[in-house]
């Protein structure tokens, strides 16, 4: 039932593909660069505001965020990808697809897993710019279906894993503090912070 909802749901959004230039473009844009432009988004966080405490809170914010999204990348390749090897939308089905076709299995979305952990990182550091992050991190999402790369399932998947990751990294700020605390003395050692 739901593995029929999903081809379904995939077709529908997929289906636009391939109808407007413009859309196509963008899109893909989207997906080939969403995640860098999240990843700068977080680079620039650790830089603001200029001084103090909230600074700091938010570079310890950003460290946590990147070990959060390294760690759901590797546990969708090390166990979700070897797990179930889920074939991609056009191995099965009709698709536009609008990229060069990968040959990992399709669940989970990395793309979506990276965004979504970088998103809500964003969100400790700042509501406003997590919020356009989290806007920023569901379109890089449609854009997975919408090229052709993955079913609905895979991106929502891995927006579950990337956010818990995130979550989770940002709950264990207390015991992790000492590894962030010389983090932040070697950035500033070498004028990074």
């Amino acid at each position: 039932m739901l593995g029929r909802l999903d081809r379904v749901a995939f077709s529908a959004v997929n289906d636009l593909a391939g109808r407007w230039a413009f859309a196509d473009a963008a899109f893909v844009d989207l997906s080939r660069f969403g995640p860098f432009l999240l990843a700068g988004v977080l680079c620039v966080a650790w830089f603001l505001p200029r001084g103090g405490r909230l600074r700091e809170r938010n570079q310890r914010i950003a460290i946590l965020t990147a070990f959060g999204a390294a760690a759901a990348l590797v546990f969708n390749q090390l166990l979700i990808l070897f797990a179930w090897r889920r074939p991609r939308p056009f191995v099965v089905q009709a698709a536009h697809l609008l990229l060069p076709p990968s040959k990992d299995p399709s669940f989970p979305s990395d793309h979506a897993t990276f965004s979504l952990a970088v998103a809500v990182g964003l969100l400790f550091c700042s509501k406003r710019i997590g919020i356009a992050a989290l806007v920023v991190a569901a379109l890089v999402g449609l854009s997975r279906v919408f090229v052709g790369e993955h079913y609905p399932t895979d991106v929502l998947g891995g927006a579950l894993i990337g956010a818990a990751a995130t979550l989770a990294a940002v709950r264990a700020q207390r015991p992790l503090e000492p590894l962030l605390s010389r983090v932040i003395r070697f950035a500033r050692r070498l004028g990074l912070s």
